[in-house]
């Protein structure tokens, strides 16, 4: 990998990917939202770095969780999709809501073999992303920002920000 672009042909998923979704399957998807524990032993399991108590829902997908980090009262929402290629953190108190879609990875369009790229997403401290809501690769969400539901994130999101939108315009700085 060079600069986040990966140069061999498209990305291929290793064993250890196809039995962290079986496990998460049959292990951990649609447990009661009191077996919280259980679902981030399972997460660290596989590498994902837990700090303090955060919060998966039941119905949250992962991919990749040795690329996760969470911290303390963090909270992946349900059926949020954390799509982990690279590095894709949530800071303490940040909350990401239902159906939202981080996703680390794309690929480099102006490059005839589109080779996968790979750039880390951050979740500010107490920010929040709204239901729905699409954040890019390389995207950093501030501190106590707001991303309004349905936005798709192109930019990154200074602290305190509130955007909204497709794609997301700040609405209050």
């Amino acid at each position: 990998m060079k600069n986040g672009k990966f140069s061999h042909p498209p990305f291929r998923i290793p064993f250890t990917q196809y039995l962290f979704e079986v496990i998460w399957t049959l292990l951990a998807f649609g447990t009661p939202k009191p077996l919280n524990f259980w679902r981030l032993f399972i997460l660290k399991l596989f590498g994902a770095k837990i700090y303090g108590r955060p919060f998966v829902h039941p119905r949250t997908r992962v991919t990749h969780p040795w690329n996760l980090t969470l911290r303390d009262h963090a909270c992946l929402g349900d059926r949020a999709h954390a799509y982990a290629l690279g590095k894709l953190e949530l800071k303490r108190g940040s909350i990401v809501a239902q159906e939202a879609y981080l996703c680390t990875g794309t690929h480099d369009l102006g490059d005839p073999s589109r080779p996968l790229v790979v750039l880390p997403i951050i979740i500010g401290e107490n920010a929040f992303v709204g239901a729905r809501a699409f954040v890019l690769p390389g995207i950093s969400i501030g501190s106590n920002a707001v991303v309004g539901a349905c936005c798709v994130v192109t930019k990154n999101i200074d602290d305190g920000a509130t955007v909204a939108g497709n794609p997301a315009r700040i609405i209050h700085a």
